[in-house]
């Protein structure tokens, strides 16, 4: 019998943020003899190596931002406005972990105008009717995404340490369906993407207005049952309300054109050991032989 397709879908941005500061904030930036800091690179990899390794998908992913600014800014030019730059160190990395990714024959996905977030959406969504569908990252906003054959895996604290969520699992434990989740996320709004939602109406009540409503349109219908303090929060917020809801929702029809048979999962090549020398990646290259992905003498 076949075996069953599974997707692996990478969150490139989250993976490589997570493990730049993992290390930056002891100055290990492991710069080669080119002067080019490898430290975000290599923890990437490695996470990337390790979910590869723990789902054992059949075709893998990496989906990438392509610039800061996206559609989202040209509806609200204070979204993500919050974020400082990225640190020098880290700039060059960017291209640099498309480069290695693209060396272990990995594809990597990104269109202008558009968040990894809502290229993991659309290819998720476009394919878990007939595929299984894994999501790795480290953002939580993800999990409006679960549906039959999608589960998310957020990364924890270190290296192969995950806490996976089903739709069955995010409903039962937070009493909504991943699709409310967007609802809830534009009444409290989101601090780290900069859009407020509503002012003064947090997540426990914002959880408890979608349960009762089940959406913001159901929540406008009867807001005569609000509280008074509710109603005056939510009628002196509407038009932020109604735009937090599109900030909050990731799109999930961005013009992807891969194909998929491009993305099988292979061994890893020659070629990209070769890369991992030339580039001196001593610590991806110590992992790979620990972990028995390639030969020690290789």
């Amino acid at each position: 019998m076949e075996k069953q397709k599974h997707l692996l879908l990478i969150d490139g941005m989250a993976l490589l943020f997570r493990s730049f500061f993992a290390t930056a904030i002891s100055g290990q930036f492991m710069v080669n003899s080119k002067g080019l800091p490898t430290n975000g690179v290599q923890g990437f990899m490695k996470h990337l190596l390790m979910a590869v390794e723990h789902v054992k998908p059949t075709h893998v992913l990496v989906c990438w931002d392509m610039g800061s600014e996206t559609f989202r800014n040209e509806m609200y030019d204070g979204y993500k406005a919050n974020r400082d730059a990225p640190p020098i160190e880290l700039i060059p990395q960017f291209d640099l972990a498309k480069e290695v990714a693209q060396g272990f024959n990995l594809i990597n996905v990104g269109i202008k105008g558009y968040e990894a977030d809502d290229c993991i959406g659309t290819l998720a969504k476009r394919h878990h009717k007939e595929k299984k569908v894994s999501i790795l990252s480290g953002d939580q906003d993800l999990l409006q995404l679960l549906d039959n054959n999608i589960e998310v895996i957020l990364l924890k604290k270190g290296f192969g340490n995950y806490d996976t969520f089903t739709k069955e699992r995010f409903s039962e434990e937070k009493g909504i369906t991943p699709r409310q989740f967007i609802d809830v996320k534009a009444l409290m709004g989101d601090t780290s993407d900069g859009y407020p939602g509503v002012k003064g109406i947090g997540e426990k009540t914002a959880i408890k207005l979608i349960q009762e409503h089940e959406t913001i349109d159901g929540i406008l219908l009867n807001i005569e049952q609000l509280t008074p303090a509710q109603q005056k929060k939510i009628q002196s917020d509407l038009d932020m309300l109604h735009l937090s809801r599109k900030l909050a929702e990731i799109y999930c029809e961005v013009p992807i054109t891969v194909n998929l048979e491009d993305a099988l999962w292979n061994a890893i090549s020659e070629q990209a050991i070769t890369l991992m020398d030339d580039l001196e990646l001593r610590s991806l290259r110590r992992h790979i032989v620990s972990s028995n992905l390639i030969a020690e003498n290789a």
